[in-house]
């Protein structure tokens, strides 16, 4: 019921009676059990005033679309009888300046503590929060906020160590690099007076079953200094000088943190290159600041993850690839030095005697027409399989492809964008069935009813045609009663089912 009811609320042509009906359900009777079904309502274009206003009220983040599409204006929202749609709305840059000076005194810690997460917040405001006896607000700033640097200093020295953990781990990279700095040698800062492992204050105690496992502390709060090191050092805000004199630190995590670093002189990445440990390799492997010298050294470390890491980094030196890197773990997307080659590049890596390499060169969807024509005759399936999906191959190359290495590119071809419909309902009666090829098939804009209908056997596929334009309204209805629960939205969700079945439908 839950999911057909949220399709049918994020469905276009659901007329506006049956939409204020589910208003009415979603923000009474079906409250609790209705689901997310207020969230696509608060989503829909055709949402009145009124209703986005009862949708508010009932959950405070449903305020945010109806904002941002105009039914609604932060000066409609009064944040003493709508606290919760005021913090969302603030979350999103979208409310109004004297809010925040209201909602701070609110005695709901748990709003505090989203107030604290908001962005731009006075600075009077931030002190107020810095201040405040609940751990987790204070923390919750320190962590989301975007403090101004006096809010900041106050944060970084606050008596609390998780506070100052927090703040080294701000996500916004609002915290001053001095700062940072400070937090990661301990110098200019007073000792911390407890942390999460031998919290004295009672009323902060609730905070002990969530410390990390393996935290200790011996008076000196060790665990969450060490923790604090470390989330400076990946701080991109620290300053490099300060990073790179924990290159040769007895811990091998905080060695960790340096090698990933970008930024630091290259002599730096070359001590850590002679690292024992794996994790200093494998992080020095994906900094995209190392240079040529330390990739090389790097090259010759038969770690499959040093491997992997390497071929993906975007300053790769392109005859590496004939060897051990490039036969690595690479994923499926355009490795980026091949992303950014040259033309003059490209057509070496494309004549390449590895196939292998072939292959990786034939990932770039913006080929000149002549390599991936080339690329495209390849003999070897695995590079042909690379470029299927290339736009611009036409429908008798795609028919060529397919003909010549059948399976193993069967469901690159049903995805390129180029493919017509008759190729698709082609593709689709392949017996045996390729699953690859119908959930392509189900996703593309040229397939016609008669291939979606083929797409329909299998459940990942058949998400995906329940909500294609093409396919037939009269499957519509079966539809809603499938198992799967994705396949029932997209079918609720649907424009051209029937009024009839969406009547039936309503609670």
């Amino acid at each position: 019921m839950r999911h057909l009811l949220q399709g049918l609320a994020a469905n276009p042509a659901l007329p506006p009676a049956f939409v204020a009906r589910l208003v009415a359900f979603a923000v009474g009777e079906g409250a609790e059990e209705g689901g997310w079904v207020d969230s696509a309502l608060s989503d829909r274009a055709d949402l009145s005033r009124e209703q986005a206003l009862a949708l508010a009220a009932h959950r405070g983040i449903l305020a945010v679309g109806p904002v941002r599409r105009g039914v609604l204006r932060a000066d409609d929202i009064d944040p003493r009888a709508l606290p919760d749609a005021a913090l969302a709305l603030l979350d999103e840059g979208l409310g109004l300046p004297h809010w925040p000076a209201l909602l701070v005194t609110d005695t709901d810690s748990d709003r505090r503590r989203k107030l604290a997460f908001c962005p731009g917040l006075p600075p009077e405001v931030a002190a107020l929060l810095a201040a405040d006896h609940q751990l987790d607000v204070v923390s919750g700033l320190a962590l989301y906020g975007t403090p101004d640097p006096a809010t900041a200093a106050l944060l970084a020295a606050h008596p609390h160590a998780e506070v100052r953990l927090m703040t080294a781990l701000n996500e916004n990279e609002a915290v001053p690099p001095a700062l940072l700095s400070a937090l990661l040698t301990g110098e200019g800062l007073p000792p911390a007076s407890e942390c999460s492992v031998c919290e004295k204050d009672p009323e902060l105690r609730w905070w002990q079953p969530y410390v990390r496992s393996g935290a200790a502390c011996d008076g000196s709060h060790r665990s969450t200094v060490q923790d604090t090191r470390q989330a400076a050092l990946a701080n991109p805000s620290t300053p490099a000088d300060d990073v790179a004199r924990f290159a040769g630190d007895p811990s091998m995590l905080l060695r960790e943190r340096v090698a990933a670093r970008a930024g630091l002189p290259q002599r730096v990445y070359a001590e850590l290159a002679r690292d024992p440990m794996p994790g200093v390799l494998w992080a020095l492997a994906g900094n995209p600041g190392t240079g040529e010298a330390v990739i090389r050294e790097l090259a010759g470390v038969r770690d499959p993850e040093v491997l992997s890491r390497l071929i993906r980094h975007p300053r790769l030196p392109l005859d590496l690839l004939a060897g051990p890197v490039g036969r690595a773990r690479a994923g499926r997307e355009p490795l980026p030095r091949i992303a950014a080659a040259t033309e003059a590049e490209v057509d070496r890596l494309a004549a390449s005697a590895e196939a292998g390499v072939r292959a990786l060169v034939a990932r770039r969807r913006d080929l000149p027409p002549a390599v991936r024509d080339a690329l495209a005759a390849d003999p070897d399936a695995k590079v042909v399989k690379a470029v299927a999906s290339h736009p611009g191959l036409g429908e008798d190359r795609l028919r060529a492809m397919a003909a010549r290495h059948g399976v193993a590119v069967l469901a690159q071809v049903a995805a390129n964008p180029d493919a017509p419909g008759a190729l698709l309902e082609e593709l689709v009666r392949h017996d045996p069935p390729v699953l690859g090829v119908l959930r392509a098939v189900a996703r593309h804009p040229n397939a016609t009813g008669p291939a979606l209908l083929g797409c329909l056997a299998d459940v990942r596929a058949r998400r995906h045609a329940a909500a294609h334009p093409a396919l037939p309204a009269r499957e519509l209805p079966r539809l809603l009663d499938d198992p799967d629960w994705q396949v029932v939205e997209a079918a609720a969700a649907h424009p051209a089912l029937p009024l009839a079945v969406m009547r039936d439908s309503m609670p």
